[in-house]
């Protein structure tokens, strides 16, 4: 038998080791890790410069400039970029191919943010990236102080946050997402699977032209997995994986008194005030413990043995978390949290009638304003539920229409109330078990040495169930955020810690082999 000398083996090992970490696809976690180390201050300004670009989608050069950087960023790594749908906003569409890849993994990203009161914020410019340390990590003004961004050139504390919107929902994501790319470059690691990356730049909007630029699509976004990197982890902040997301409905209710405010001294005791009358019908709607009083509201919504057990396996702080944001009681929905958002909510998201504060005046108001989200869950019907509320307000002893009353019907002795209703998608939620739970519970595992807590379905709403139906694909998602962040508030920030690692968590993910 022919011997190969020392030499020549110890070269063919060195050239199979990119390869080996490309089969094997699973990276030492302390590789990852001493990677995002040496690359965490251009990550880190990276953010800084996307967190300067304003993203409220209402306002259409704004997310037009930051499509363009989305885009950029995308190429810089590789991939082919084009747009699904191109309405005021665009749909951006990102894929990576690799050749004699037997996987595809589709990834969801949201780019747009909440619109922004400035003066809510403590900070001049809420898109200007702040950085605040804490002796006390409390959430009261005046807790947290400013210090210089060149800070993070030091020694960084990971308790350290980054002020501005979208810090959490979602740039955060996005910047980890791309830098994340980045780590496995320099690594030299290649995927095996195809990667494509939808961008959403009307999340915050409801995602009007998602469901029909998938339908439109579906061919090209065939997938075998969906990931979602958006949304907290467990308050805890633990490692987590979010099998579900609530879909959502909104509703907007008006009530009417005269045509133009009325002096109340003159017309007091005569005129109808329809703040009473929208108390009265919101009023109704809960009981004082917070429970839904709408016949059927619930209904289909059932908490078995089997989906206990996993509840019950979800680690409990409530009471420290009830602490920190508060308040003592909680709603009776449910027994936990856990079990409460397994249920449809109905929430007052915005009240309005007249003015308050140094502007208030003593009028009977005209009109009065009442904006309703309801976060729908798998078994949630919406056109049932919004019929349901429909149906509860007409008992209530009002006239339920789709307008402004006109002066005919206003003639008419009737009480009338507008609804107007917008659904916007539906709730989803994956097993455990399926391929996408395997692959990312495998990936956390690895990562941290111990598996990731699971979370049947988280809270909020993202707009993934058009993806997950027309596609016919399990879905979860991946948060790298910390939960105690304000998103959708003023003051939104992301812990630098939770910034950071998140960057090692997709590393974790997208290094996973896909079996």
């Amino acid at each position: 038998m022919k011997h190969l000398n020392l030499p020549l083996l110890l070269l063919i090992a060195s050239l199979l080791v990119p390869f080996s970490a490309v089969a094997e696809n699973q990276l030492d976690p302390d590789e990852i890790r001493a990677e995002v180390e040496k690359i965490k201050i251009p990550a880190l300004n990276m953010f800084k410069n996307y967190l300067a670009i304003p993203n409220d989608g209402h306002m259409h050069d704004d997310i037009a400039t930051l499509a363009t950087w989305v885009e950029t960023e995308f190429e810089k790594r590789g991939f082919t970029l084009s747009r699904l749908a191109t309405p005021e906003n665009p749909l951006i569409y990102a894929k990576r191919m690799v050749p004699g890849a037997k996987r595809t993994i589709l990834v969801y990203l949201q780019a747009d943010g909440q619109p922004v009161d400035p003066a809510a914020w403590y900070q001049p410019n809420p898109y200007g990236a702040v950085l605040r340390a804490s002796d006390t990590n409390t959430w009261e003004n005046g807790k947290w102080r400013d210090i210089a961004w060149e800070s993070l050139e030091g020694e960084i504390d990971p308790d350290w946050r980054i002020y501005a919107r979208s810090a959490s929902d979602s740039k955060g994501p996005n910047t980890q997402f791309l830098m994340a790319l980045d780590v496995l470059e320099n690594l030299g690691v290649k995927t095996d699977f195809n990667l494509k990356v939808v961008i959403d730049t009307e999340e915050e909007l409801s995602s009007p032209n998602l469901p029909q630029a998938v339908l439109d699509n579906r061919e090209e976004l065939a997938s075998d997995m969906l990931l979602i990197f958006d949304g907290p982890p467990h308050r805890s902040g633990a490692p987590t994986l979010s099998f579900g997301a609530r879909g959502i409905a909104t509703l907007t209710l008006k009530t009417f008194g005269a045509k133009v405010a009325q002096h109340s001294g003159h017309f007091g005791n005569y005129a109808p005030n329809p703040a009473f009358h929208m108390s009265r019908i919101l009023a109704s709607m809960k009981s004082i413990d917070g429970r839904v009083t709408i016949d059927g509201f619930y209904d289909g919504v059932e908490i078995s043995p089997d989906v206990q057990k996993i509840l019950d396996a979800v680690p409990n702080n409530e009471v420290e978390m009830r602490k920190n944001m508060g308040f003592s009681t909680p709603d009776k929905v449910a027994d936990s949290l856990e079990a409460s958002i397994q249920y449809p909510s109905l929430n007052i998201r915005g009240l309005n009638s007249a003015w308050v504060g140094t502007q208030v005046r003593t009028i009977i108001p005209p009109v009065a304003t009442a904006e309703i989200d309801v976060r729908l869950v798998k078994e949630s019907d919406p056109v049932y539920l919004v019929g349901l509320i429909k149906g509860h307000i007409e008992a209530q002893g009002y006239t339920v229409i789709d307008h402004a009353p006109t002066d005919a019907e206003r003639a008419e002795q009737k009480r009338y109330v507008q609804l107007n209703y917008d659904i916007s998608y539906p709730a989803f939620r994956s097993d455990f078990d399926s391929i996408v739970g395997n692959f990312a519970k495998s990936a956390l595992t690895h990562l941290n040495g111990a598996k990731p807590i699971l979370l049947r379905t988280m809270g909020g709403s993202i707009p993934i169930s058009p993806f997950v139906d027309t596609l016919n694909i399990p879905a979860l998602s991946v948060p790298t955020v910390n939960p105690d962040n304000n998103q959708h508030s003023p003051n939104e920030n992301i812990r630098v810690g939770n910034f950071i690692n998140g960057i090692a968590t997709i590393a974790a993910v997208l290094a996973e082999k896909v079996e």
